[in-house]
């Protein structure tokens, strides 16, 4: 639960309801009661909330929806006391929501596309824009663009107080420069610049009346918390209260009471702990195992915080805090029906190719023999600085109840190290992305974990396209390849949606430098003729607005044309669904049902426990 505009929420859902309820409450002893309910808002369940926020004064909510899957939003405003939608409708929004000021909202949008285009064609031009409630949209007040860079995304934010608007924008989807405006001089006021490149990542946290809190990696690779003088923004004027930590990763602050709650990574596990305004060091909360923490809901006005905890065999659960005593109590753990005292995680440490030392988690059934005969699952990710941490899956208790192994491989291009991890798995180093995966299935192999016929590799997104070039270089390594929703053509991802964001990360081909290293591994453009590859489900969907389904298609085209042998390589295509998000649990339980057949029967596992 978290509390918003002098409200609580919380979000429920039953197991089986293809989107979860809203539930509120004017108190957390009060009576929750149904709020939004978008299982209502489509016969199918395609049509989703994808974000809310509750003007300060409480009196209004307003909610963004999206349809099939798209990353296009529209917003809706609630009147929270009748509970009824007001006139005020909002479209062609893509990543960014309301942020409440007076009687409207700053929220950032795209020109609307030519028709039969939205899905495809590159989204240019993110303006901010101010809406007054009860305005058509066409009259909202254009409060910043970029008319010079219209490939930059803009997204703002606005001080619990209104006393700030806070600007960032970014050539990608790392490093972002920084501006603010104050408020209290009127929505024309002039824009404050703090930092005007893109080389570091700043996120605002809170602010008193005359600083700003961000969370930076500005000289401080694992990132620290700064205090920003309104009067003196410039960084060589910053303060750090929460410093940069050589041997963790500063992954979240919130502001909880007069605390600061922080969340540090340490080899790609979470630690929790509680500080003062000033930097003091108050307790840290002990957490129950290895694992992570998942969003902390706190308030400036609250005594006491919530968090999530979850593992690879502990189901998320909900803790709360007290603030004067830093007691902790379990608010709420969600049933599931399965042993968590039969499994185990351990995490190893391999070497890389280039001698690089690599985590690695394990979940295992206890007692199961190494005998290299077991069925294995290796999942990874590496890059745009997002790591792998601990994290339970009902999905995956499936199959360990099969004797199968799951391995979670910590590659280079996340954030499990800071930005120095995450530049070594980035543009002309993404190769070492591709080389900590392939060493990682070979110790597991050397290990007596698994076999290669008996080992089946999956990743999403840039993890599709890590899948997907990995059983190009090592076909024989692998018995299963499961690249979903992957990037597989790099010559050409930048020209579609919003893929120009990805340059940064990946390097562009409209560069010779960057066409050589981006032609050596992509993976539509290393299938090779007569070559036996793994047994290979690609999975995509028809409204993927991220990485657009044309990738997917290309790719099975093309190695269904050169594959030879009795391996079967299929492509699976979800109808009004896009690249996850939102995607109803009923669609979500037919293509796992269908991606474990395919993957068990392919590693030989023909009869279920």
């Amino acid at each position: 639960p978290y509390r918003d505009g002098g409200h609580y929420f919380h979000f429920r859902n039953d197991g089986l309801q293809d989107q979860f309820v809203v539930y509120h409450q004017d108190s957390l002893d009060a009576e929750a009661t149904v709020l939004l309910d978008p299982n209502t808002w489509s016969d199918d369940g395609t049509t989703t909330l994808s974000g809310m926020n509750a003007s300060n004064d409480g009196r209004y909510l307003a909610y963004g929806t999206s349809k099939k899957g798209s990353d296009w939003n529209e917003i809706k405003v609630l009147d929270m006391e009748t509970r009824q939608d007001l006139p005020d409708h909002l479209s062609w929004i893509k990543f960014g929501g309301a942020q409440w000021y007076h009687d409207g909202f700053f929220y950032s949008r795209f020109p609307e596309p030519e028709g039969g285009t939205e899905y495809s064609a590159q989204t240019v031009q993110q303006r901010i824009y101010y809406h007054r409630l009860g305005d058509p949209q066409e009259r909202d007040t254009l409060i910043y663009e970029d008319t010079e860079n219209p490939l930059r995304y803009n997204g703002c934010r606005v001080t619990e107080d209104e006393r700030f608007l806070v600007l960032t924008s970014s050539e990608g989807t790392s490093g972002n420069n920084l501006r603010f405006k104050d408020l209290a001089k009127g929505i024309d006021s002039p824009w404050v610049i703090v930092v005007d490149h893109f080389r570091n990542d700043h996120y605002f946290v809170t602010n008193t009346e005359s600083a700003l809190l961000v969370r930076t990696n500005l000289d401080a690779p694992n990132f620290r918390l700064v205090r920003l003088d309104v009067a003196r923004p410039e960084p060589a004027n910053w303060t750090d209260v929460l410093p940069n930590r050589p041997d963790r990763v500063l992954t979240q602050v919130t502001q909880a009471g007069n605390n600061l709650v922080a969340v540090y990574m340490k080899d790609a596990s979470d630690y929790l702990s509680v500080f003062d305004m000033g930097s003091k060091l108050l307790v840290d909360i002990p957490l129950p195992g290895i694992g992570s923490v998942g969003g902390i809901s706190a308030s400036r006005h609250d005594s006491f915080f919530h968090y999530t905890y979850t593992s690879f065999t502990w189901p998320s659960t909900i803790y709360r805090v007290e603030l004067d005593r830093f007691t902790q109590t379990e608010f709420f753990r969600p049933e599931v029906d399965y042993d968590p005292v039969a499994y185990e995680t351990k995490q190893v440490f391999y070497t890389s190719k280039d001698g690089t030392r690599v985590p690695m988690f394990l979940t295992i059934k206890k007692g199961l023999p190494m005998d290299s005969n077991n069925p294995t699952l290796l999942y990874g990710y590496g890059g745009f600085n997002i790591s792998l941490p601990p994290a339970f899956s009902a999905n995956n208790i499936v199959f360990l109840e099969q004797g199968g192994i799951y391995a979670q491989a910590n590659l280079r291009g996340g954030s499990e190290y800071g930005e120095v991890w995450h530049e070594g798995g980035m543009l002309l180093n993404k190769q070492n992305v591709f080389d900590d995966f392939i060493a990682a299935a070979e110790f597991l192999i050397s290990e007596g974990y698994t076999s290669s016929s008996r080992l089946a590799i999956k990743g999403r997104s840039n993890g599709g396209l890590l899948v997907g070039t990995v059983m190009n270089q090592r076909p024989e390594l692998f018995a299963v390849a499961l690249p979903g929703v992957g990037v597989m053509d790099m010559l050409r991802y930048h020209k579609f949606t919003v893929g120009y964001g990805w340059v940064v990360e990946y390097g562009s081909s409209d560069d010779s430098l960057h066409f050589d290293n981006l032609y050596r591994y992509s993976p539509l453009h290393n299938l090779r003729e007569g070559v036996t590859y793994p047994a290979t489900l690609v999975t995509t969907a028809d409204h993927d607005d991220r990485v657009v389904p044309a990738h997917s298609f290309k790719y099975i085209a093309t190695l269904q044309e050169k594959h030879r042998g009795p391996n079967p390589v299929l492509i699976r295509i979800d109808v009004k669904a896009g690249h996850g998000a939102g995607k109803p649990i009923s669609m979500l339980i037919e293509e796992e049902a269908d991606v474990w057949a395919f993957t068990l029967w392919n590693l030989g596992v023909k009869r279920l426990k």
